[in-house]
């Protein structure tokens, strides 16, 4: 078994409905408005690592680019596909292993965003993923990708079950509050999560509960660095969300801008 999907399925319940997980994030725009930018000032195929239902591949495909979407789980490309069936886009959506990418393509455009970066969770898999970027990505070519930032406030939650958000699931028009629980490992830095979905009747009862876990690893940017540099990729900026905005001790995020050189 390849290293990325002997990993990733630890965290394969999370994404097991595809159609969920479109519901609770298909709102999400700004990484594919900072991502629309860049994309104007290439040229050929852009890959989209990690794409997952294509949140952001179809987005960018609509713009007129010949985008390449990759992913490990079968399920979630299948409804990237059928998303995308009908709107004869430019895309290819391909089932591989980002750790060991073969694509038979050079592109001046790889992104990978939703934190999937995290899912990689070992040595091995990161150096993995990143030489797969850099044998694929033309010199002087962008790598754009994000993680979440790894501060004291993310890392040490408390372990009990927090209340994380609520939104109302537009099949049933029924609100689901959206708990968790966390445990961070520090000699793996991994975040062990557990979400619990309750979904509400009109009295505000519980009616059904779902219940699913993911790893997430944690990197720290002077690691980053060390990560990067061996495969040609220089750190342009680092960002803390997707609105550019200069990255600080109290941010959430890492928004990694590099290029090959």
């Amino acid at each position: 078994m390849n290293l990325e999907r002997a990993y990733s399925m630890y965290n394969f319940e999370e994404y097991d409905d595809p159609v969920l997980y479109d519901r609770e994030n298909d709102s999400i725009i700004d990484d594919i408005v900072f991502l629309k930018k860049w994309a104007k000032r290439t040229r050929g195929k852009i890959i989209d690592l990690a794409c997952g239902t294509g949140r952001a591949t179809i987005p960018l495909a609509r713009n007129g680019h010949q985008m390449i979407g990759v992913d490990v789980h079968k399920g979630m490309l299948e409804e990237a596909r059928r998303k995308s069936t009908n709107l004869t886009l430019p895309i290819d959506f391909v089932l591989q292993d980002c750790t060991a990418l073969n694509l038979n393509v050079k592109s001046s455009f790889i992104f990978s965003v939703g934190n999937s970066f995290q899912h990689f969770l070992t040595n091995e898999a990161q150096d993995g993923l990143i030489r797969s970027v850099s044998r694929h990505l033309e010199v002087g070519g962008l790598f754009i990708f994000d993680t979440r930032f790894p501060k004291e406030e993310e890392l040490l939650q408390p372990s009990g079950e927090e209340f994380w958000r609520s939104y109302i699931d537009r099949a049933t028009s029924q609100q689901v509050d959206v708990y968790t629980k966390s445990e961070y490992d520090a000699l793996s830095q991994i975040q062990h999560y557990t979400t619990i979905r309750r979904l509400l009747d009109k009295h505000k009862e519980i009616i059904n509960e779902k219940t699913t876990s993911i790893r997430l690893r944690y990197v720290f940017p002077k690691e980053m660095e060390r990560l990067l540099s061996p495969y040609g990729l220089e750190i342009v900026n680092i960002y803390s969300d997707w609105e550019a905005n200069p990255l600080t001790k109290s941010s959430d995020q890492m928004v990694y801008l590099c290029r090959k050189i």
